[in-house]
C-alpha cells in the first residue's frame, strides 16, 4: 500500500538521527572558532552581496542560509539565548552540538535515545543546581562587577579596543533607566555614528533623535527648554469625505483662507501660552504654523517615530498630547539644553541634560560601517548581561571555570544514578568541558594540557580556576575580574539539553517534497519547508559553505 506521495521522502531509524545529528553538529561546528576572547571572525556575505563580519554566535546563525530543520533547532537556542540573556549564545550552540556527538557514541554503543535523553534531562537539572549553588552574590550596588561584567561580554570582539570606556558607557546607561527591580533595555538608545573612532563614542543622558528644525528661522539650540511632546499634526483637519467649497468672488476664497490661518495660528498660541520652548510633532507640520512657530522662537520637529516620542516622554518626563486643546504645563517635559547639531554629516536634534533621564542615548562612533555595527552588536550584548546582573544579583568566574566545575560534580553524580542513565550523564559531563577545550583551541594552547591542569586545580577545590586564553595559564578568573551572570550558564545549558533531546527523539522523517516549491516564496516557512525539500543529507545548508 503506497501511503505518501511520490514526490515525498521518507527517512527512518538510525539513518534519520544520525542525518539529524549530523546537522546539528555542522551547525555548532561553523561558530566554535568565533568562541573567546581569541575567536575569530566571520564574513558573511548574502545572495544581494551585502557584508556582515561579526564573531556574535546569533548573528552569524541569523544570516546564514540555513534550510535543513534539525539545524534550525540548533538556530533557535541561539536566539533564545539572545532574548533572555543577551550574551552566551555561541557557549549554547557549542554545548549542544557536542551534547548531539557525545548522544552519537552512545547510540553506536546501543543506548536507547530515551535513555540519553532522560540521563541528559538529570544531568541538566543537577548541572543547574551546582551552579546556583557556587554562584557568588553581588550587591546591585557593585559598580566594579557590573564593568567587569560588561568588559567580559565585549571581550574577543570588535569593541575590545575600547571596552574600558564603553563598559563604563553601559553600566551608566543600564543604572540611569532603571526602575526599582524592572530594566528595559530598550530604554537605552544606541545611535550609530560612522566616523571618529570608537574611543569617542559617549553617553547622552537624554534622547538623540534623527530629525532637523521644520524652519530656518528657528534657533539652533535653546537652553532649559520646556518640551511638548504631540501625538498629533500642526495642521488644518482633512474632511473625512470628499467636500467642495463654492466661491463666487475672491473676497469670499480670501476669507477662507485667512480662517485656516486663524486656525493655524491658535495652535501656535495655545503652545506659547503653556510656555513651550521645543516641540516634537509625531505628524505633519503645516507650511504657515512653521512660519508662526519660528516667529515665536521655538523648535519644531515633525514626523517624529512613535519610538522617539516615547523615549522622548520617558526621559524629559513630559506627557504625550493627543490633542492641543487640552495641552497644559504640566504635560511639558524639561531638558537643560535642546540643539541641533552635525553628527556624522548628518543633522540632529539633541534633546540633552536632564536630571534623572529614564531614557538614555549611546551614540557609537566608527571608522567604517562594519566596525560600528559590530561595536553596536558588542554593546547589546553587555547591555543584556548587565541587566541580568542586576536582575539576578548572582554571577560565574568565566574562562571555562564553571564548566570544568560543572563536569567534576556531574561525574560524582552519575555514581548514584542508576542504570544506563549513569553513561549519559558522564557523557553530558564530557560535553560540557567542550568549552574550556574550545577556548584553548582558539587561542592557540594545547586543549589537553589545558584541561589537564584546570581539572587538577578544581579537584583541589579551586572553583575559579580558568583559562587565561593570552597566556596560556590556569588562573583565578573571580580575582581577575573575568566574571559572567549566572543566568549565562544556566539558560545556555537548559537551552543546549532541550535541543539536543528533541533531536535524538527523532527517528522519522517524512519530507513532503513538493513542499519546497511552495515555500520558496514565503520565508517564514523555510525552517518547515525549505529544509524538508533538500532533506538527503547537508544540501540544505548551502549557504553555509559560500558564507564561510
Amino acid at each position: 500500500m503506497i501511503v505518501l506521495s511520490e514526490d515525498s521522502q521518507r527517512t527512518s531509524g538510525k539513518d534519520a538521527q544520525t542525518m539529524n545529528i549530523s546537522a546539528g553538529k555542522a551547525v555548532a561546528e561553523s561558530v566554535r572558532t568565533t568562541l573567546g576572547p581569541k575567536g575569530m571572525d566571520k564574513m558573511l556575505v548574502d545572495s544581494g552581496g551585502s557584508v556582515v563580519v561579526t564573531n556574535d554566535g546569533v548573528t552569524i546563525l541569523k544570516e546564514m542560509d540555513i534550510d535543513h530543520p534539525a539545524a534550525n533547532m540548533i538556530v533557535e537556542v541561539s536566539e533564545t539565548q539572545e532574548d533572555e540573556v543577551g550574551d552566551g549564545t555561541t557557549s549554547a550552540v557549542v554545548i549542544a552540538g557536542e551534547l548531539l556527538d557525545e548522544a552519537e557514541d552512545l547510540l553506536d554503543s546501543d543506548i536507547h535515545a530515551t535513555t540519553i535523553a532522560q540521563g541528559f534531562r538529570q544531568a541538566a537539572e543537577k548541572a543547574k543546581e551546582i551552579v546556583e549553588n557556587e554562584a557568588i552574590d553581588v550587591g546591585t550596588d557593585n559598580r566594579e562587577v557590573l564593568v567587569e561584567i560588561a568588559k567580559t561580554a565585549m571581550t574577543g570582539k570588535g569593541a575590545e579596543g575600547a571596552k574600558d570606556l564603553l563598559a563604563d558607557l553601559v553600566v551608566d546607561a543600564v543604572l540611569a533607566v532603571q526602575d526599582d527591580d524592572e530594566i528595559d533595555t530598550d530604554n537605552v538608545n544606541v545611535e550609530k555614528v560612522v566616523g571618529g573612532s570608537i574611543d569617542t563614542s559617549e553617553l547622552i543622558e537624554g534622547v538623540v533623535v534623527d530629525k532637523e528644525r521644520v524652519h530656518d528661522n528657528m534657533p539652533y539650540g535653546v537652553e532649559d527648554a520646556n518640551v511638548a511632546v504631540f501625538d498629533g499634526a500642526l495642521e488644518i483637519k482633512e474632511t473625512e469625505i470628499d467636500a467642495e467649497v463654492n466661491v463666487t468672488d475672491p473676497s469670499q476664497l480670501q476669507e477662507f483662507l485667512d480662517q485656516e490661518e486663524a486656525q493655524l495660528k491658535e495652535m501656535v498660541d495655545q503652545l506659547v501660552d503653556v510656555g513651550v520652548d521645543v516641540v516634537f510633532v509625531g505628524d505633519g507640520i503645516d507650511d504657515m504654523a512653521q512660519h508662526y512657530l519660528a516667529e515665536e522662537g521655538i523648535i519644531a520637529a515633525r514626523r517624529v517615530k512613535d519610538s522617539d516620542l516615547k523615549a522622548l516622554a520617558r526621559s524629559t518626563g513630559a506627557r504625550v498630547v493627543a490633542n492641543l486643546d487640552d495641552i497644559t504645563e504640566d504635560d511639558l517635559g524639561f531638558a537643560g539644553s535642546v540643539a541641533q547639531k552635525d553628527i556624522g554629516g548628518d543633522e540632529r536634534l539633541f534633546v540633552e541634560d536632564v536630571e534623572d533621564a529614564k531614557s538614555v542615548t549611546l551614540v557609537v562612533r566608527g571608522g567604517t560601517e562594519h566596525v560600528v555595527d559590530e561595536v553596536e552588536r558588542a554593546i547589546e550584548d553587555s547591555l543584556g548581561v548587565v541587566r541580568t546582573t542586576l536582575e539576578d544579583g548572582k554571577v560565574l568566574p568565566g574562562g571555562g571555570a564553571a564548566e570544568t566545575e560543572l563536569a567534576l560534580q556531574l561525574r560524582d553524580f552519575a555514581d548514584s544514578v542508576g542504570g544506563r542513565e549513569q553513561l549519559a550523564v558522564e557523557a553530558f559531563a564530557d560535553a560540557l568541558e567542550v568549552i574550556p577545550r574550545t577556548l584553548a583551541e582558539n587561542a592557540g594552547h594545547d586543549p589537553i594540557d589545558s584541561l589537564v591542569d584546570l581539572r587538577s586545580r578544581h579537584d583541589a577545590g579551586e572553583f575559579g580556576a580558568g583559562l587565561d586564553a593570552y597566556s596560556g595559564d590556569v588562573i583565578d578568573m573571580e580575582a581577575e575580574g573575568v566574571v559572567e551572570p549566572l543566568r549565562v550558564k544556566t539558560q545556555a545549558i537548559e537551552s543546549a539539553t532541550e535541543a539536543a533531546v528533541m533531536i535524538l527523539r527523532i527517528d522519522d522523517v517524512i519530507a513532503a517534497g513538493d513542499l519546497r516549491a511552495s515555500t520558496d516564496d514565503d520565508d517564514d516557512d523555510m525552517p518547515a519547508g525549505g529544509g524538508m525539500g533538500g532533506m538527503g543529507g547537508m544540501g540544505g545548508m548551502g549557504g553555509m559553505g559560500g558564507a564561510m
